[in-house]
């Protein structure tokens, strides 16, 4: 297996296991769906579709080093497409297609703007989708049908496998948002590698391990963990698509039943999804004994849905020490930190107003009003972090600062956007604020978002979490944000929250409960309430609520 000491044995992404002629029956990929038997794809299967994948993206004149953008709905097309485009040398990204969730126009938009920027030399999307693409790009799209029939037509001599340098980029990640997606993060074979090796030192990952996820592959979160490291290493996947998932959240129960999961990630908004909306007949023999870790990520991690989801699923063998913590993004291709295996994450319970006033993680005092925050674990192997101050130098323990990196595992740079530098003295600002304790890091929310309010520092995911516990606001459907007001001389806090109801007298009421219960856990006033209806909130494309685009609409309509 890729290890840190196993690391000199790959040099590029193509000795993945997966590739190797070594077991040839073993699967590499189980793509279960809700509504049929699943689909058992064997190493051998997986590389002869991967390889007539490159032939095919061949035939349509892509050559090595060009940029290949998948927009196509999650399925065996689009991972065979992704690892064909590795093998002949381009540089594939994977998107997300458009959705009901996504607003059409800032999609089609931003798109073309990444084309164009970018320099995309092929874009490959579902059948569906193409014509309504192929209008708008700067480049060619092709459909499931075209790229398939070329795939199946194309013979050996179309295909001729590409030997890439280990630092030369073997794909990009794109950052989820509305207005960010022509912002790649460009890594390579090195350091792609390199996180997988240290990853995998941190999560004890072992032979028989089974990895489990519904996770899109347009983020790092999925493509990473969910996907590169158990193909790379050679351990089973068992994959599903995102949009069965959320219809059908036991999905994920039956396949680690079924299957031996042992490994899994997902975003804090998921262990509530799963103990809300699985029901008890769904989990009829249905055992989670085997699970090593359900490893929390992408978002603020939150003690309340992890004590959620322990209580709803101790039954069916979920132990505490199950639930782990990773802090992650893209520009160090996924893992920062790590809860150490067979332990449940730390909870650091601190005097909210010596956080908010001074900036400092104190622990809390009697009668005092107290945040807990859950500790993300310390670095993986071969990654730094320090807390920093606004000019760049570090900070004690215990004190808020910006989170900076630096690690063997960072991006080469932003695709084609050399107005982009990431570094600052070797160093990668994160723009996550947080501490470190005891060698552990804590995050407190992102610095952009950031609203001071009468000289204190208030997180608005601190306020979303509690408007979403009044009763008629959609769970999850609510976004807070500052605007400075000139007459105060501060910044006034705004919440818009999606609510089912149409009346006017139960929308007040609701409004009501909202101040009520903000002023009551966080001594905070909300100056706006606004509630609105189904839909109106605009979400990225990983689905989180976009703050900043919401607070434009909302500016608009005042």
């Amino acid at each position: 297996m890729l290890t840190p000491e196993t690391r000199t044995t790959f040099a590029t992404l193509l000795d993945a296991a997966a590739l190797r002629p070594q077991d040839n029956d073993a699967p590499a990929i189980i793509f279960v769906r809700s509504n049929a038997a699943p689909i058992t794809v064997t190493r051998a299967d997986f590389q002869a579709r991967a390889q007539a994948y490159a032939a095919g993206l061949t035939r349509l004149g892509v050559r090595a080093g060009e940029l290949v953008i998948i927009a196509h709905t999650q399925n065996l097309e689009s991972i065979y497409a992704f690892w064909g485009a590795l093998l002949m040398g381009a540089i594939p990204a994977m998107f997300p297609t458009l959705t009901e969730k996504l607003d059409p126009q800032i999609y089609m938009r931003n798109m073309n703007e990444l084309a164009l920027r970018s320099g995309v030399r092929l874009i490959f999307t579902s059948d569906d989708f193409a014509p309504q693409m192929a209008a708008i790009a700067p480049c060619p799209v092709v459909g499931s049908s075209e790229l398939g029939g070329l795939t199946a037509a194309a013979g050996d001599q179309d295909f001729r496998p590409h030997q890439p340098a280990p630092d030369a980029i073997a794909f990009l990640q794109h950052s989820s948002g509305t207005t960010g997606l022509q912002k790649g993060v460009a890594l390579s074979h090195r350091a792609v590698l390199n996180q997988l090796a240290n990853y995998a030192r941190a999560i004890d990952l072992r032979p028989d391990d089974v990895i489990v996820s519904w996770l899109p592959l347009y983020h790092d979160m999925g493509l990473i963990a969910g996907f590169m490291q158990p193909l790379v290493q050679g351990i089973p996947l068992v994959l599903m698509s995102p949009f069965d998932w959320v219809r059908h959240p036991a999905l994920l129960f039956r396949a680690i039943h079924e299957h031996g999961g042992t490994l899994a990630w997902l975003p804090n908004f998921a262990y509530n999804h799963l103990a809300r909306r699985v029901r008890q007949r769904d989990m009829a023999g249905l055992r989670l004994d085997g699970m090593r870790m359900f490893i929390n990520c992408s978002e603020p991690v939150r003690s309340d849905s992890h004590t959620l989801f322990l209580q709803r699923f101790a039954a069916a063998g979920v132990r505490p020490e199950m639930l782990a913590v990773s802090y992650a993004m893209a520009e160090n291709t996924f893992a920062v930190t790590q809860t150490p295996p067979g332990q449940p994450p730390r909870q650091d319970v601190v005097d909210r107003r010596a956080l908010e006033e001074a900036g400092r993680a104190a622990p809390a005092a009697n009668g005092h009003s107290t945040r807990t925050l859950v500790s993300c674990g310390p670095p993986i192997p071969n990654t730094r972090a320090q807390v920093v101050d606004e000019k760049g130098s570090p900070l004690p323990e215990r004190h808020v600062g910006e989170i900076a990196i630096r690690s063997d595992c960072m991006l080469t740079g932003y695709y084609k956007r050399p107005d982009l530098q990431p570094f600052s003295h070797g160093w990668y600002l994160t723009g996550d604020m947080g501490y470190m304790a005891d060698g552990e890091i804590y995050i407190v929310g992102r610095k952009k978002d950031l609203i001071i309010n009468a000289g204190k520092n208030v997180y608005p995911q601190d306020i979303e979490a509690i408007v979403n516990e009044v009763a008629g606001v959609h769970p999850g459907r609510a976004v807070v944000f500052g605007v400075p007001d000139q007459r105060e001389g501060t910044e006034l806090i705004a919440v818009v929250a999606e609510v089912e109801t149409e009346d006017a007298t139960e929308r007040k009421a609701i409004a009501k409960a909202m101040r009520q219960l903000v002023a009551r856990e966080s001594a905070v006033t909300l100056s706006y309430v606004t509630l609105v209806g189904p839909k109106w909130l605009i979400k990225t494309s990983s689905g989180k609520i976009a703050r900043a685009a919401n607070r434009a609409k909302w500016l608009a309509e005042q």
